[in-house]
């Protein structure tokens, strides 16, 4: 999207926030269905910074697979699981959440320290017209679907295939 300069730092600023916040609703929340739905939002804002960035056919392939496939299976799952079996066993701490938080912390002082140690004036950000834009974004369409309908027209069915196989047995056990 071509936006002015400051609109464009807001949006980013602000789907930035959501985004974290959103992030630590997956971690935090205990209940697994509000955790799902924090998912959603963060995947979600993903798809939003890619229409921020004039990828919009990525951010419509976000929303199509993870936020309308991905994210309705997680939820499908959450709401079948039998919370009650899961709630007895509950112990505030246990050595794999101390191994775990500290996994995760290394992990976050280390992603810290490369984000501060990294010379962010050397990336260059280039903008095409909008015209440009336009022809290379239906130029890149059709381009994909000319190949999902030829070269990888049999693994595109078979993919397919597999879907509605899973879908069925989700049906059949969840009838059960």
């Amino acid at each position: 999207m071509d936006l002015p300069g400051p609109i464009h730092d807001f949006l980013l600023v602000f789907l930035g926030s959501v985004l974290i916040l959103g992030g630590l609703g997956v971690v935090l929340l205990t209940n697994t269905i509000y955790s799902a739905f924090s998912l959603g939002l963060v995947l979600v804002c993903i798809s939003l910074f890619y229409i921020l960035a004039n990828s919009h056919f990525v951010a419509a392939a976000q929303l199509l697979i993870y936020v309308g496939a991905i994210n309705v299976l997680i939820l499908f799952a959450v709401m079948f699981m039998n919370s009650s079996e899961y709630s007895k066993d509950l112990n505030l701490w246990t050595v794999g959440n101390g191994i775990t938080s500290l996994v995760c912390t290394s992990i976050f002082v280390s992603l810290i320290t490369t984000i501060l140690d990294t010379s962010w004036y050397a990336i260059i950000w280039t903008t095409k017209s909008n015209q440009i834009l336009e022809q290379d974004l239906i130029g890149n369409s059709q381009q994909i679907g000319i190949h999902l309908s030829t070269d990888f027209f049999l693994p595109f069915e078979l993919i397919s295939l597999i879907l509605l196989v899973a879908l069925i047995g989700a049906i059949a056990v969840a009838r059960q």
